[in-house]
C-alpha cells in the first residue's frame, strides 16, 4: 500500500482549498452585474496564487455561449475545468490582463502577446500571455514559467542508471551534439536544461539562443529569438559561433538552415545541445538528414539523442495496488506493451489511480520522464552512412543495450510510479 502520512502535499492542498473557495464567492459576488475594478484585480492575482499552487503550467480563459465562460488549468499536461465565470468577469479579467501586459486595451481583434509576473510564497513566477479572438470573445492563455522544474538534476529527471550512465559518458565529450527529442510537451526544455547545469563551470562559455528564454541560468549567456529584428535561431547561431563558445545551445532545430549550422558548429570542435521534433530517438537521424544534412555530416557529429515522454506519477496518498494477469490485458493493448509488462511473471502488481483532495480528484501528482537514449556507436554509423531507415537504426541500437521508451515506461510501472493506463496513453493513444 502507499503511504497515508501527512506531508506538505496535504498542507499545499488544504492552501489550494481556502484560495478556490475565495475564489468562487468573489465569482459569486460578480453574478448578474458589472464587477468592480477592486474584485477584477483580485480575482486575477487570487488566481495567479490558485494556479501555482495546483501546479499549473497554464491558465485558459474561455469565453462560452449563453453569458458564459470558464477558465481551465493545465495541471500535469492535462486540461481541466476549474470555475464557470459571468461573461462581464470574463471580459474585465481580459481587460486587467491586457494592462498588466502593455497590450493595447483598445484591441480586440488583433492577436496579442504579453509578459508579467507574480511573487509566490517561494519564488517569482514569469508569465507569457496571448490573447486572440474568438467567435464569443477574447480568449487569453497564460503560460506559467516557474522554476520548479528547471534546477532539476539529471538523476532527478527519472532516467534509469543505465541511461543515465550512457548520457553522462556522451555529455563528457568534448564535442559534438546532442538533442532530445520528443513531441511538444515532453519535457525536451527541461533535460536540455539540465544537461547544461551538468555542464555549467566557470571555465567554458556556454551560449544559448531560445525562443523564448524560459529560464535564466546563472553563468550562461543566454539570448532570445527576436523575428522582428532579424534574429532567428539561423541568424543567433551564427552569432554565437564568432562569440568564441565552448558550449552552445539551440532551443530547436526547425528548418534546413539552423541543422546545417548546428552541425557545421559540431564539425569545428563545438559541444551543441539542442531539440527535435521527432517520435522517438532512432528517428532523429534520418530527420536530419531530410533537413538537408549529409549521411556522413550526421555520422560523424550526432553523440546521441534522447526520446522521451512525460508520464503522470500516482498519488501516493489515495494510489492503491492491484494484481493483473497477462491473460486479463491480452487484445486489450499493443503486444510491445504486454511483452514490456508481462516479461518476467504472468501476473504483475501494478498502481491504480483513485483520486483524493492531495491530487485533485485526478489520482495523479506530478510528472516523470520515460525515456530511451540512443547512442551513436560504429554501426550505428554504418547505418547512416547506408541511408538507413528508423527502424533498422532502432533494431541495432536495441542489439547494442538501448532500452526504448516502452520498456522504460513498463519498469516505472511495474515499480508503481504511475499506472497501465497512464502508460498506455502517453505512448500508444
Amino acid at each position: 500500500m502507499f503511504s497515508k502520512k501527512e506531508d506538505k502535499s496535504e498542507k499545499s492542498a488544504t492552501a489550494k482549498l481556502v484560495v478556490k473557495a475565495d475564489l468562487e464567492k468573489m465569482i459569486q459576488s460578480a453574478s448578474g452585474k458589472e464587477p468592480k475594478e477592486t474584485l477584477v484585480i483580485d480575482f486575477v492575482d487570487s488566481l495567479m496564487v490558485y494556479a501555482d499552487k495546483a501546479r499549473a503550467s497554464d491558465i485558459h480563459f474561455e469565453p462560452k455561449p449563453n453569458g458564459k465562460a470558464i477558465t481551465r488549468l493545465r495541471i500535469d499536461g492535462m486540461l481541466r475545468d476549474e470555475f464557470e465565470l459571468p461573461i462581464q468577469l470574463h471580459s474585465q479579467c481580459i481587460a486587467r490582463l491586457k494592462i498588466m501586459t502593455d497590450m493595447r486595451s483598445d484591441e480586440h481583434r488583433a492577436p496579442q502577446d504579453g509578459r508579467f509576473s507574480f511573487q509566490t510564497e517561494k519564488e517569482i513566477v514569469d508569465v507569457r500571455a496571448s490573447l486572440i479572438a474568438t467567435v464569443y470573445g477574447e480568449k487569453a492563455v497564460l503560460r506559467l514559467l516557474s522554476g520548479t522544474t528547471h534546477g532539476l538534476s539529471l538523476s532527478e529527471l527519472g532516467f534509469s542508471e543505465t541511461d543515465l550512465n550512457r548520457l553522462q559518458a556522451q555529455i563528457k565529450k568534448p564535442w559534438g551534439m546532442i538533442l532530445a527529442t520528443g513531441p511538444t510537451g515532453s519535457g525536451k526544455t527541461t533535460s536540455i536544461y539540465a544537461v547544461l547545469e551538468e555542464l555549467n563551470r566557470r571555465e567554458v562559455n556556454i551560449s544559448t539562443i531560445e525562443d523564448p528564454v524560459e529560464f535564466k541560468i546563472g553563468e550562461v549567456n543566454q539570448s532570445q529569438v527576436d523575428r522582428a529584428a532579424k534574429f532567428t535561431f539561423a541568424t543567433g547561431l551564427r552569432s554565437l559561433l564568432r562569440q568564441d563558445p565552448d558550449i552552445i545551445m539551440v532551443g530547436e532545430i526547425r528548418d534546413s538552415e539552423t541543422a546545417k549550422i548546428a552541425v557545421n558548429a559540431s564539425l569545428t570542435g563545438h559541444k551543441l545541445l539542442s531539440t527535435l521534433h521527432t517520435n522517438d530517438a532512432p528517428t532523429t537521424i534520418p530527420r536530419l538528414m531530410d533537413m538537408g544534412v549529409e549521411p556522413y555530416l550526421v555520422a560523424s557529429t550526432f553523440n546521441c539523442a534522447i526520446g522521451q515522454r512525460l508520464m503522470r506519477r500516482i498519488c501516493d496518498k489515495c494510489g492503491k495496488t492491484i494484481s493483473v494477469s497477462k491473460k486479463d490485458l491480452e487484445g486489450k493493448m499493443p503486444e510491445a506493451i504486454l511483452l514490456a509488462l508481462f516479461e518476467k511473471s504472468e501476473k504483475i502488481e501494478v498502481a491504480q489511480a483513485v483520486g483524493c483532495e492531495v491530487c485533485g480528484k485526478s489520482g495523479y501528482i506530478g510528472r516523470i520522464g520515460i525515456y530511451e537514449v540512443l547512442v551513436n556507436t560504429a554501426e550505428i554509423q554504418k547505418l547512416i552512412a547506408q541511408h538507413a531507415e528508423s527502424t533498422d537504426i532502432k533494431e541495432k541500437a536495441i542489439q547494442q543495450g538501448m532500452t526504448t521508451m516502452e520498456q522504460d515506461g513498463a519498469r516505472k510501472v511495474l515499480l508503481k510510479i504511475s499506472t497501465i493506463e497512464e502508460y498506455m496513453r502517453v505512448l500508444h493513444e
